[in-house]
């Protein structure tokens, strides 16, 4: 069976970055934010049991979910957040675990490796029972709040807010197996994803000596 890594990292540290390089080098990729984003698109079911739950002003105009809205109930509202989470996490993960038996199906050639994408991997301990490594990409959080700025819009304060509810860098850093710094430039950043793709190379030839 291909190995499985779990990646993850604070809000901007350059998840999608790392996930992205690491697909084009040849990995499956399992992204539990773009699962989350399709399973709550309009009509499909995780838009439907928010709408249940929570109400339909919760969906936007064309019934999708309206993660502005909730993103401002659950960070005022821990109860409702845990709600949130116990609807969608069940489904989220089914279409996780689906995905990587699938890949790992497939032959080494064709799937040398699967990375599943966390971003509360720390926080919530999900996941960890399918990977094998853990993969923590790291920067300074001042880098953070720059990135984030940049794409989102987001005022300093609100990122803030969102990265106290975030595990600590520190704490990351502690459940890490493995570790890419994103503090440089882009090729930078490349050169220690390529080092980390010969690396988990080499774990799928390991792993098939054993069996």
């Amino acid at each position: 069976m291909a190995p499985v890594i779990a990646l993850t990292g604070g809000i901007g540290s350059g998840k999608t970055s790392v996930a992205d390089m690491l697909g084009n080098l040849g990995a499956a990729v399992v992204d539990t934010d773009e699962i989350a984003h399709q399973l709550t698109a309009a009509g499909q079911t995780g838009a439907r049991v928010v709408a249940e739950e929570f109400g339909r002003e919760f969906l936007d105009a064309d019934g999708a979910l309206d993660r502005t809205r909730m993103r401002d109930l659950v960070f005022s509202d821990p109860a409702a957040k845990q709600r949130l989470e116990s609807l969608l996490h069940p489904l989220i993960r089914h279409e996780v675990k689906m995905r990587v038996e699938n890949f790992a199906a497939r032959p080494a050639d064709a799937v040398p490796y699967i990375v599943i994408v966390v971003p509360l991997l720390v926080e919530t301990g999900a996941y960890r029972d399918l990977a094998q490594r853990v993969l923590v990409v790291d920067c300074d959080e001042d880098r953070q709040i720059a990135r984030v700025m940049r794409r989102s819009g987001l005022a300093p304060p609100q990122i803030k807010a969102i990265m106290a509810n975030q595990a600590s860098r520190e704490e990351r850093l502690r459940n890490a197996d493995d570790v890419v710094r994103n503090d440089g430039d882009l090729e930078a950043l490349r050169a220690a994803v390529e080092a980390l793709h010969l690396k988990y190379l080499g774990l799928r030839g390991k792993r098939a000596g054993t069996q």
